[in-house]
């Protein structure tokens, strides 16, 4: 099967590729609200004459998920994708609000402050649950629950391919090959989401926010994957033990990960808000807090 994947990203920190093998088309996750009308145009540039067929969404954070109402806009017929509890997600207004939030203040930094407010069109047409088969002309993927960095977190498997639509829950890969860990609901899921897609014949891993990684430099990012989420949750938990604050963990996580390519993609509102998460995470990781996350970081050593 010749499958291309093109970034149609409308800049570096949406999240946006095609996916296309001549007669099925694929947007892997759909960026910003404000950057969403140009995706759809960079689509219809790659398919010209040809409609987009389906909206695949790893997970309902507005940065992966609010482009699609605009994309939707301009391809009517595109069926949209996602876990199940992405359309508990969509249908609270409180979640909104917080997508439409951070749209607005990642779109003022970039200079734009007047754009088209379409995310209470936000719509899932088809609602997998884990293991699930979606068909998509010829291409079959299995749906797959990779928790961790959200509940609704999902990734997509074509094993007649070898290729992972990723998801962040197994890290936030960079230009220059950091790993970020990216647990926000669940540090065990992260670390299972991980080693099931170890566990599996994989040779092309597409990573929101990047693109392609393939054969060795795949192998490798998800086991710095692994590596960077023990580690560093082991970091925060030595700071909190030692009488820290919370916000001294928080800005060990971020001095170590917010810079370089990281800094340029990723807003710091975000950073932040995230980083805050993930430290309340990793303090009261249920059974035990704290020390049940030095349990599990023995057992992965």
């Amino acid at each position: 099967m010749n499958i291309k994947i093109t970034d149609v990203r409308a800049l570096k920190g949406d999240s946006a590729f095609l996916i296309d093998d001549g007669k099925t088309s694929i947007l892997y996750d759909s960026g910003f609200g404000f950057t969403g009308f140009q995706v759809a145009e960079n689509i219809k540039r790659e398919l010209k004459d040809r409609d987009l067929n389906f909206i695949f969404l790893t997970h309902s954070h507005y940065d992966h998920a609010l482009g699609s109402a605009y994309v939707l806009n301009r391809f009517k017929n595109a069926k949209v994708v996602a876990g199940e509890y992405a359309v508990k997600i969509f249908s609270k207004s409180t979640a909104k609000a917080v997508m439409r939030d951070l749209d607005k203040k990642f779109a003022f930094k970039n200079g734009i402050s007047d754009y088209e407010d379409l995310a209470d069109n936000l719509t899932v047409h088809i609602a997998l649950k884990d293991n699930d088969k979606i068909k998509a002309g010829d291409m079959e993927f299995t749906a797959l629950n990779l928790t961790g960095h959200t509940k609704c977190s999902v990734g997509y498997y074509l094993k007649s391919e070898k290729l992972l639509l990723s998801t962040e829950s197994l890290g936030v890969y960079t230009e220059d090959g950091e790993v970020v860990p990216s647990y926000l609901v669940g540090y065990q899921m992260v670390i299972d989401s991980i080693k099931r897609v170890m566990s599996l014949d994989v040779e092309k891993i597409l990573i929101p926010h990047y693109g392609v990684i393939e054969g060795a430099e795949a192998e490798n990012y998800l086991k710095k994957a692994l590596k960077n989420a023990i580690e560093t949750a082991d970091e925060i938990v030595s700071i909190l033990k030692s009488g820290k604050s919370k916000e001294d963990a928080v800005n060990h996580f971020v001095a170590k990960y917010y810079k370089g390519k990281v800094k340029e993609i990723y807003p710091y509102d975000a950073m932040m808000l995230n980083t805050s998460i993930t430290v309340d995470l990793i303090e009261n990781e249920p059974k035990g807090g704290a020390p049940n996350v030095r349990r599990t970081l023995l057992e992965y050593r």
